[in-house]
């Protein structure tokens, strides 16, 4: 069987959203839980950001 070569130039991009920064799965749902503790409408870009992060870590 020949080797394959790989183009690692051309990686695709994460699938993490770009505006999370960089947290472990744990302190992700700590934030979140913080987040929905007290609702706050100013805050839901956060929530739902949070959100997606932890749903690409499921996947």
């Amino acid at each position: 069987m020949p080797d394959i070569q790989v183009d690692r130039t051309h990686m695709a991009p994460s699938t993490l959203p770009a505006d999370v920064p960089e947290l472990s799965d744990d302190e992700c749902l700590a934030c979140l839980a913080r987040a929905v503790e007290a609702p706050d409408s100013a805050r839901l870009d956060e929530v739902a950001a949070l959100i997606g992060r932890l749903a690409v870590a499921i996947e």
